[in-house]
């Protein structure tokens, strides 16, 4: 049997690369994605992958990215958004976004419609990586940059809650062609996504806290199942998942109209209509 494609975002570290890591031991063509261009590198020869190299805080890197995967993978089996993290005070991408929001959410949701042809045509997985932050959050349709009120964890919070609901309008849209979602918490795991945060999640990751937490393998767990499963069998598209089980999520993600809204806000705001006439 053939290896399968996996493209894998945020994977110069964390639970990203332990979890390309895990899949190409296993035998997957894993494709390595992540902002810093040698830590990147370092992952993908260390493994034998294919890389490269997009900041999701600014959309045209993450436009540039799907061509090039467009282009040399006509196959696509799993894509698993996990590029993401906490920031610091609120500021603007080049876009014009807060950066959480974009970062955690506006990206991947733009990478996953930009390659939407390739993901049908393959009866692909993707995979929304999420957090139990969802709990703290609030999606306020009107104010999706935070402009009128900011935190860093209720920015986070809410990116996460995001996550969860792009996971399910996914589903809703794109489950009958042949797509498979899901969404999954990966527990609190020893990396550095809080580094460039003032929260006190940046505190707590550097200090007693991080020995009590899991390593990102066992943060990546979930991922790597998810990916190496079957959807329909295995576990339910368009759920959100921690510990390989189907958990409980924010009130808020089981809307479904707050979710079609969230879609459709956010294919305004990336301007994906031309995309949706392409396909």
């Amino acid at each position: 049997m053939a290896a399968r494609t996996i493209v894998i975002t945020g994977a110069s570290d964390g639970i990203g690369a332990s979890g390309a890591r895990t899949l190409a031991k296993a035998g997957e063509r894993v494709v390595v994605v992540g902002r810093s261009a040698e830590k990147t590198q370092a992952v993908a020869e260390e493994i034998g992958a294919d890389y490269f190299v997009s900041d999701f805080a600014d959309l045209s890197q993450v436009r540039t990215l799907a061509a090039q995967l467009r282009e040399k993978y006509p196959r696509i089996d799993v894509l698993a958004n996990n590029a993401g993290g906490i920031m610091g005070r609120r500021e603007l991408t080049v876009d014009g976004h807060e950066k959480t929001f974009q970062v955690n959410h506006l990206g991947p949701f733009l990478l996953t419609n930009e390659l939407m042809d390739v993901l049908t045509a393959s009866n692909a997985t993707v995979i929304n990586t999420s957090s139990a932050a969802n709990a703290f959050g609030y999606v306020d349709i009107d104010d999706l940059d935070a402009a009128a009120k900011y935190s860093t964890n209720k920015a986070y919070g809410t990116a996460k809650l995001e996550n969860i609901l792009f996971t399910t309008e996914l589903h809703h849209r794109y489950n009958a062609a042949g797509l498979s979602t899901a969404a999954f918490h990966p527990g609190g795991v020893a990396t550095n996504f809080a580094a460039e945060s003032t929260s006190w999640f940046r505190f707590a990751y550097k200090t007693f806290i991080k020995r009590f937490m899991l390593t990102p393998e066992q943060g990546a767990d979930t991922l790597v199942w998810l990916a190496t499963t079957t959807p329909g069998q295995d576990w339910v598209s368009g759920a959100y998942y921690a510990k390989r089980a189907m958990a409980k999520a924010n009130k808020q993600a089981y809307d479904a109209q707050l979710a079609r809204q969230l879609w459709d806000r956010s294919e305004a705001l990336v301007s994906t209509d031309k995309i949706d006439q392409r396909h």
